[in-house]
């Protein structure tokens, strides 16, 4: 049978529709990086067969009016086949810029807080009125608000006050019209029980946003598919997402061996008592504190403090931003978790409203598995326990994203994704080592380590009062240094025991700290504390501190009237 004028159009039409799509996704593989060379021509050289069997069944086989329809579907389907995988790749790379491309600044935000009961809603409202704020701590971001204040001719007294629930107390008890906070201690005013209605029993009336310098430059490896390194995993609590400085309320080193196949995930509980270390001066170095807190200043006040208590190397960082995390697991259906015998919990302390769990398997959705992710109130095991929900939430969301029905969330999926997590590795680095795990298919052998300590109520540097802490004992930090240096070495990380030998032991740092909770002593049975921590967590004991915390009550030590300081920045404007 002739072939028609029109079907001779059609069929170099769809014919160069079909070269230009094929061409299209060799470009973005190939641009993607990611497969190895090998199978990179593999695909290449069966994507130029099937092109050169359809249009030769198109344009010089097809005879017959049923051929020419079938070949005409064929190079149809088959164009819009590589045009989606196209666009697949396309955003796959995008996103691996997005999470790699970090702006090289943190965003502080600081806020002015009035209580809505007050009518207060605008600056001018404040006039010849007294505004709270912190004497000794978080002085930068209390000077730009001040300033943005004055810049707007606000005539206010200032009063200061010790520590963050003296602050808080003054407010509520009307002592101050207003107070300036820093939208990362938020979340930690919120945690204390008489001020957790804080965030709806108040209105912000006046936001001011500065940047400070990004050092979190990456102490890369020469090959990253070959050398050994340790990348630190930094979850930040809901205030701020990833740009903003926040506390570090999920913290883990997780070591690599890539030519023995090791991965060893070492997890440090957010309130252990540590000592800052940073080397840009941001922090208050040398002071003892919560490890969660050293977020407030930057990831890399949290890094150098990890680095410095374990004589440790930390090549590259990843911040997680957990509230993110629920729109994760929203893209892909939710996700499934077990719950063990005892563990059941009817509400989340730390999300009030959001539905429990019950023993056995739970369906979770995003709201749900972010709570399970951070509940720690509920169990007598505190932060251990929490530190096992939260593998549990990332192994669970890590099994599904990587199951193929995620196919079919794969646009949701990439969207959410790009908010969840950023890191100094670079994009040839993460696409180098997807190419390693693509042609060698290693076998990887995951141990997993987690420090331990007693509970106690202590002073912590960054809240200006004490709080309840875990302090650290000192036998499982070197345990874990030596894990890690093992790995790093070529060994398994069970060649180092984990059996503590001897009683709990400070570390040196701690010496002459004075206990505030009469009830606690440095001191325990050893037996307490033998166990195999690399292969689970359930024999370890724990001091869940929750219970010992002590409120004390800070008198303002001094009032005193604006005064500019001369080191503010008055380009900063309020937004």
């Amino acid at each position: 049978m002739k072939k028609t004028k029109k079907f001779l159009v059609f069929s170099i039409l769809i014919s160069i529709v079909l070269v230009i799509s094929a061409v299209l996704i060799a470009y973005q593989a190939y641009n993607l990086n990611i497969l190895p060379n090998n199978i990179l021509l593999m695909v290449i050289i069966i994507l130029v067969l099937i092109v050169a069997i359809l249009l030769l069944l198109l344009n010089f086989s097809s005879r017959k009016l049923w051929s020419r329809i079938i070949s005409s579907i064929l190079v149809i389907a088959c164009s819009c086949g590589l045009f989606i995988g196209t666009q697949y790749m396309s955003e796959a790379n995008g996103f691996i810029d997005t999470v790699t491309n970090t702006s090289g600044k943190i965003k502080h935000t600081v806020q002015v807080y009035a209580l809505k009961s007050s009518k207060i809603s605008e600056p001018s409202d404040l006039t010849n009125k007294k505004v709270g704020v912190l004497k000794d701590i978080d002085t930068t971001s209390t000077s730009k608000s001040w300033s943005d204040l004055k810049h707007k001719s606000v005539n206010v007294t200032q009063k200061k006050y010790k520590s963050v629930e003296a602050l808080a107390k003054a407010l509520y008890d009307k002592e101050v019209s207003a107070i300036i906070i820093s939208d990362s201690y938020v979340s930690g005013i919120e945690e204390i029980d008489n001020y957790k209605d804080f965030g709806s029993k108040t209105v912000s009336i006046l936001k001011t946003i500065y940047y400070t310098k990004d050092n979190l430059s990456a102490n890369a490896v020469s090959d990253i598919t070959s050398k050994p390194f340790t990348i630190e995993i930094s979850g930040n609590d809901n205030y701020g997402g990833l740009e903003s400085v926040a506390r570090s309320d999920v913290n883990m080193l997780v070591t690599v061996n890539p030519k023995t196949h090791d991965v060893l995930m070492t997890s440090i509980p957010r309130d252990y008592y540590i000592q800052y270390a940073c080397e840009d001066g941001e922090c208050p170095v040398g002071e003892l504190d919560k490890l969660t807190h050293t977020g407030m200043t930057g990831l890399d006040t949290t890094r150098d403090t990890l680095e410095k208590m374990l004589d440790v190397d930390i090549n590259y960082t990843v911040r997680l931003d957990f509230e993110a995390v629920k729109a994760v697991v929203d893209a892909v259906g939710g996700i499934d978790v077990y719950v063990k015998k005892g563990y059941a919990v009817d509400q989340f302390y730390t999300n009030p409203g959001v539905e429990g769990v019950h023993e056995g398997k739970n369906h979770l959705d995003g709201a749900r598995a972010l709570a399970y992710a951070r509940e720690r109130y509920a169990y007598e095991e505190g932060d251990r326990q929490r530190v096992k929900n939260q593998q549990q939430v990332l192994k669970a969301l890590i099994n599904k994203v990587l199951s193929s029905n995620a196919l079919t969330h794969y646009n949701d999926l990439l969207k959410a994704m790009s908010g969840v997590f950023e890191t100094n590795m670079t994009d040839s680095e993460i696409k180098q080592f997807v190419q390693y795990q693509l042609q060698d298919n290693p076998k990887w052998n995951f141990e997993s380590y987690v420090l331990d300590g007693q509970g106690d109520t202590l002073y912590c540097a960054m809240a200006g009062q004490t709080a309840s802490v875990l302090v650290p004992d000192q036998r499982t930090i070197d345990i874990a240094s030596k894990k890690i240096k093992a790995v790093i070495a070529g060994k398994k990380a069970s060649s180092v025991s984990s059996k503590l030998k001897g009683e709990f032991t400070m570390p040196d740092y701690m010496t002459g700290v004075q206990s505030q909770d009469t009830s606690s002593s440095y001191s325990s049975d050893t037996s307490q504390y033998t166990t195999d921590q690399s292969v689970d967590y359930s024999g370890s004991t724990y001091y869940d501190a929750s219970s010992q915390a002590q409120t004390q009550t800070y008198t303002p030590t001094e009032d005193t009237t604006y005064q500019q300081d001369a080191s503010v920045d008055n380009t900063v404007g309020a937004q």
